[in-house]
């Protein structure tokens, strides 16, 4: 138009270089305090860090990690070493196949193995703490083994057949290219599939049978799945079902059978579901027949119920399941059509089960833990239908440990679930040190694996407290959307609801109580610090999400296009600009009296923007002692806002030498 005034690059350059120079004038300013504040903290550190170095030597190194079985051959991880042992010969004979050091990748820990179905590959991705993105390496399991193959950035990888690997690169934070590569003659590499929306994620998974290798597209919301026939690995992927807004859907197969775990159909929750069609060998028409209309339901799961994992074996399908903080897992029987319930300890949070088990086996293998119980190992027999214990480790058993389930009533009536652990023999609760766990995002439940830290904690008689608010994924795919974009609030509601409920039964105090969060754990954390300070003396943040707004302004950022279905998009939605503007903890900080703050950043972080969490810890201060010099009364509390932000790391994902140093 006439008389616009062109905007001019040389305003927008020197905006760029003006924020820049700010952002490392921030770093630089925070580091120094950092230097200054530290040495405080000396003695305290030395003597935490003794006592999880002996917990860490006591607990953690003799759980050992899951063992791949293959026949007779086992495969396990130790210490970056990957072993091979003979399952009747025990793992003191055991031969190494690959060692990380060995290699020249020190600083790189092991992040996922494939063996080849005729075990003469090896594939195993490697990362380090400084980098989201992996190096895949492949091994020929000669003798002795021989690197054959080495592919940068690399996301998942499955084997399609002996000496044909399919996987996935990962670029910026995204996954959308599929590759496939062979080993023998002609050795070649190329792409077969490439996702064009940026809101979708690719991974790869080969069904328990090996019958198919799964393509899986997946966004927030919606996902879609192309098959790979492991027979004929050379052949084009096979479309499913044509992605539809709000569906999601994964892939089993069994005898010649599709399974399809999908939300489709009322309720928007995970259902089993088989298609009457028998696929011998797969073509687009009898793809085609799967369609929606063919699926027949299997199981349904039960209302706010969680699906955490789903196996497939030979006759028999369990899905482990969480229901207002219980773990149990249900066997389906495909032989006698019914449905075993088998209730797992209470004190069981989480689960991992055996990678890789055979299709075929009569057993199925598993851990159970929880922040306070070190791994433990069961077995669940198929014939005998019943739940064994292993006592194979030698780890001491936690006795002391009182484990409490609470239902805290939220603003709208909602029951959210809380879980509690403290030490039996502590007595006058109310005067205990509480540390409270929150996330409540992507519907991903609140992280309840064994750590070190939490039993020093709960021995040192504090009381732990996790509170399953909405957002997260604990009650279900439906706890998800009533936490999500327009229904953020209710998360932060929720966690407000958990810590009055706490101390209205004598979990400690305000005074004594701490809040702990992670990454986009941060949003409620924040916010609950700007609405409710009084509640908390103390609020500890590892790489938080504490910027919404101007985060998800900036589309040029990696991960801000897909996630608009957890945020909005506030750019195009005036609506949503003014909803996150309501609860976003940057933007409401305001002059009050915070409680005192200790922050995590690292300065490489590709998902949380290092600007964003320094400008809030500057805010942050500049309230804390604006509100200090306004009220002026004598012994007037200012909080301690320290922000750590280290060179090294990525998001939240870290070495045992890492977080013990953390």
């Amino acid at each position: 138009q006439e008389g616009k005034k062109v905007p001019s690059k040389r305003k927008q350059n020197t905006s760029m270089v003006t924020s820049d120079l700010l952002h490392k004038n921030l770093l630089k300013s925070e580091q120094k305090n950092w230097n200054n504040i530290s040495p405080t903290y000396k003695a305290m550190t030395k003597r935490i860090k003794e006592k999880l170095e002996e917990l860490h030597n006591m607990y953690t190194l003799n759980s050992g990690s899951p063992r791949m079985r293959f026949g007779e051959n086992v495969y396990f991880e130790e210490n970056g070493c990957i072993f091979l042992a003979k399952a009747d010969d025990g793992e003191g004979n055991a031969k190494i196949l690959f060692s990380v050091e060995d290699l020249g990748f020190s600083d790189a820990f092991i992040q996922r193995i494939r063996i080849s179905p005729d075990q003469r590959y090896m594939v195993i991705s490697l990362k380090s703490e400084n980098s989201e993105e992996a190096t895949c390496i492949i091994m020929k399991l000669d003798n002795p083994p021989v690197v054959e193959k080495v592919i940068p950035s690399v996301f998942s990888f499955e084997w399609a057949a002996n000496d044909v690997l399919y996987y996935t690169t990962q670029k910026n934070l995204k996954c959308q290219n599929v590759f496939m590569t062979t080993f023998t003659y002609p050795k070649h590499t190329k792409l077969v599939y490439s996702e064009q929306d940026a809101r979708f994620f690719v991974d790869l998974y080969c069904t328990k049978d090996r019958r198919f290798l799964t393509i899986n597209s997946n966004s927030k919301t919606t996902s879609e799945v192309w098959l790979v026939d492991c027979r004929h690995p050379f052949e084009s992927p096979a479309l499913v079902q044509a992605r539809t807004t709000g569906v999601i859907y994964h892939i089993e197969h069994r005898k010649d059978q599709l399974y399809i775990l999908t939300t489709y159909g009322d309720p928007a929750e995970y259902k089993a579901i088989s298609t009457d069609n028998y696929i011998h060998r797969i073509n687009l028409d009898a793809l085609a027949a799967s369609g929606k209309e063919n699926w027949q339901l299997v199981y349904a799961l039960e209302k706010k119920t969680k699906l955490v994992d789903f196996e497939m074996f030979s006759d028999d399908c369990i899905m482990f399941l969480k229901n207002a903080g219980h773990l149990y897992l249900n066997v389906i029987s495909f032989v006698s059509h019914s449905v075993r319930m088998i209730k797992l300890p209470t004190w069981a949070c989480e689960f991992e089960l055996e990678s890789h088990p055979e299709h075929t086996t009569s057993t199925c293998y598993f851990q159970l833990s929880s922040p306070v119980h070190p791994p433990k190992c069961f077995a669940y027999s198929f014939k005998e239908n019943n739940l064994i214990e292993q006592a194979v480790q030698e780890v001491p058993i936690i006795t002391n440990c009182h484990t409490t389930r609470l239902l805290a009533k939220s603003k709208d009536e909602t029951l959210v679930p809380i879980t509690v652990f403290h030490n039996k023999n502590s007595k006058e609760l109310h005067r205990r040190p509480l540390l409270v766990h929150v996330y409540g995002a992507y519907g991903i439940d609140l992280n309840m694996s064994f750590k070190e830290e939490k039993l020093m904690l709960l021995e040192e008689g504090w009381i732990l407290a996790y509170c399953h608010v909405r957002g997260g994924g604990e009650q279900g795919l439906s706890w998800h959307r009533d936490g999500c974009q327009h229904n953020k609030l209710k998360g932060l509601h929720d966690l407000r609801a958990c810590i009055l409920l706490l101390h209205q039964l004598g979990f400690s105090q305000p005074k004594h109580t701490a809040l702990v969060a992670a990454s986009a754990g941060g949003v409620l954390a924040g916010a609950l610090c700007n609405t409710d300070p009084a509640l908390i003396r103390a609020m500890v943040l590892q790489a938080p999400f504490v910027d919404v707004l101007n985060t998800m302004m900036k589309t040029h950022l990696p991960l801000t296009i897909e996630e608009q279905e957890e945020w909005g998009n506030p750019l195009e939605d005036e609506k949503s600009m003014k909803y996150i503007k309501s609860y976003c903890p940057y933007q409401n900080i305001k002059p009050q009296c915070y409680p005192s703050v200790f922050i995590t950043a690292y300065e490489n972080d590709e998902r949380v923007p290092l600007p964003g969490i320094l400008q809030y810890v500057q805010k942050l201060r500049k309230a804390a002692l604006d509100h200090a010099s306004r009220t002026n009364k004598k012994g007037n509390w200012i909080p301690d806002i320290i922000l750590h932000v280290q060179v090294n790391g990525s998001h939240c994902d870290s070495s045992w030498e890492h977080s013990l140093n953390e």
